[in-house]
This record gives structure tokens, sequence and C-alpha cells, in this order.
């Protein structure tokens, strides 16, 4: 915890290692998440289909971040964490100036069923 996973179009720009860097720092600010517990998974698209847009013109471009915390965080620290993402998504995505990007985050408690194992 927490887990983070980043969807985005693979044509999406942006400095990966900076991003969960500067998120996981927010993390341990914001929610007091441990800096060893952070984890973030990028997960390219092939295709991103945005209206009746033909998708190989690459007009739009999608980052979708999601973070799973263990629950206990109230709905505040929750927003300003969804928040930061944007700004941090804002600061690590490079504009190429011809594609729209669509940027959203979202943090939801985990499942209690959560489980977790290393080795």
């Amino acid at each position: 915890m927490p887990q983070i996973t980043v969807d985005h179009s693979k044509h999406v720009d942006f400095d990966r290692e900076g991003f969960a860097r500067d998120l996981h720092t927010s993390l341990v600010e914001i929610a007091a998440a441990k800096p060893e517990a952070c984890k973030t998974q990028f997960r390219a698209s092939e295709v991103t289909a945005f209206g009746y847009e033909d998708p190989d013109e690459l007009g739009h471009a999608v980052v979708h971040v999601m973070i799973g915390l263990l629950a206990g965080r109230t709905e505040e620290t929750k927003a300003r964490l969804t928040e930061t993402v944007l700004e941090l998504l804002k600061k690590h995505v490079r504009e190429d100036g011809r594609t729209v990007l669509h940027a959203s985050a979202e943090v939801r408690d985990l499942d209690p069923s959560y489980r977790k194992f290393e080795r």
C-alpha cells in the first residue's frame, strides 16, 4: 500500500520516473504513506478512442491515475491527493501542441480483503 496504477495512451510523452518519484513523495507527505510501500505501475494502452475520431489521428490522449489506500484517510486527504496528482501530471507530461490531454485521478480505499506478500 499504496497501490498506484497509471493507465495512459501509448503516445503520451511524459517523465514517468520523475512523476512516480514526486507522487511517492506527495503520498508520504499528504497520506502518511511509507516511502518503501509506494508502488506504481504504468500501463500504456495501444488504442485510445475518443468520440468519433479515428484513433490513428492521435488528436486526444488519456492519462488516468488510480491510487488505492488502506481505509482511514479523510475525504479531504483524498481530494488533496487527486489535486496533487493532476498538478504533477501538468508538470511531467510534455505538450506536443496538437494533442488534447484528458487527465484524471482517483483515490479509493482498498477493499478489506486486500492482502500482499513480499519475497
